[in-house]
């Protein structure tokens, strides 16, 4: 684990995600690039977005979403902004906080960074080690951070920090952002801070595009405190979140939805066990899996991945190249978890690919 202090993106496209893997002549493919859960989102709340549509007519009005956000996490409304998609809230945290040493703790999603980069900011890096089996430690982040950002589970590595080590990073006068993105697809959202309220400088994000279906709609939200938020809602546009994607987050965070999203939060660990277990078929051919994993996806390295990525295309199923977060290689490819019928089947793929690419 190493700090890195680097003027720009380097060599590391920050503004490449896994929608660029299936656009165009990539429409067609079985989609392990993408970590929005599949079949969603559900007819129930495609219904209710649906009825939302006779209110286009009207402002959007949110306080009704924020106060159902505020309701499931048990805080007050002042402590909830409501966002178009998480990355929308990166982009504020950027531009409304003022902040000398921001550090961004790698691999990790890189929207937070690119949008510190844009903002101005001169971003340090925190690398976590695959050897270390990606793991923080909370002593490798700078004392004089002000802000630090930490995904949990971690976008791509998959991996869970203990709550206890990211609420270790908390000092007086530092904000510490987490990307809870992923949080609500880890069964009992164990090691989630959502919520806390006695970590200080806490700020947390959610995205309710992945597990219900929404990438398209835009819709997640910030916890924090009341000064962070009324700061971030400074540097808000007005309207900034359509009437539809107002009646999904009210929709996505009722009793039968969360019950819905634990149900599906241990299907996909059962969906993801199956499949790291086929991978693991692979480890004579030089496959490695980061483990434990705890998301919705997984990483593995393996000799010449460019070449079986583009192999797994010819065969139908888009994987996303791993070589443009930060603190990742060429090596490394993230995969999306699915179905046990869709796994099984882009396992036979992997088989084929790999041949070619040992020869």
């Amino acid at each position: 684990m190493r700090t890195e202090d680097t003027r720009t993106g380097g060599s590391h496209d920050l503004r490449h995600h896994g929608d660029a893997e299936v656009r165009d002549d990539g429409s067609a493919l079985v989609d392990l690039a993408v970590n929005v859960r599949a079949d969603t989102p559900p007819p129930w709340l495609r219904d209710r977005i649906a009825d939302s549509l006779v209110s286009l007519a009207a402002y959007p009005d949110g306080r009704a979403a924020r106060a159902a956000v505020a309701t499931r996490h048990g805080l007050p409304v002042e402590r909830v902004l409501l966002t178009a998609g998480a990355a929308e809230a990166f982009v504020l945290l950027a531009r409304a906080l003022k902040v000398r040493r921001p550090v961004v703790v790698h691999p990790q999603f890189t929207e937070p960074e690119a949008a510190l980069r844009d903002a101005g900011h001169t971003v340090d890096r925190v690398l976590l080690r695959a050897e270390d089996g990606f793991r923080l430690d909370p002593a490798a982040v700078p004392e004089d951070a002000d802000l630090v950002v930490v995904g949990n589970p971690t976008n791509p590595t998959s991996v869970l920090h203990p709550a206890a080590s990211i609420a270790g990073l908390a000092r007086p006068g530092r904000t510490l952002v987490v990307d809870e993105a992923f949080m609500d697809a880890v069964p009992g959202e164990r090691e989630a801070l959502a919520g806390r309220t006695d970590v200080p400088g806490l700020v947390v994000l959610r995205s309710l595009t992945k597990t219900w279906g929404l990438a398209g709609l835009r819709i997640g939200y910030v916890l924090a405190a009341p000064v962070t938020i009324a700061a971030l809602e400074r540097a808000q546009p007005l309207w900034p979140v359509s009437t539809p994607a107002l009646a999904a987050a009210e929709a996505c965070v009722e009793p039968r939805a969360l019950a819905e999203a634990a149900h599906a939060a241990h299907r996909i660990a059962a969906d993801r066990a199956h499949l790291v277990a086929g991978l693991r078929e692979f480890t004579p051919e030089g496959l490695q899996v980061a483990e434990p994993a705890d998301g919705p996806f997984v990483l593995v390295r393996l000799p010449q991945a460019a070449a079986v990525r583009r192999h797994l295309r010819d065969l139908g199923f888009a994987v996303r190249r791993g070589d443009t977060f930060p603190g990742l290689d060429e090596e490394w490819l993230r995969l999306a978890v699915r179905d046990r019928s869709t796994v099984n089947s882009f396992l036979q793929a992997l088989d084929r690919a790999l041949a070619p690419a040992q020869r």
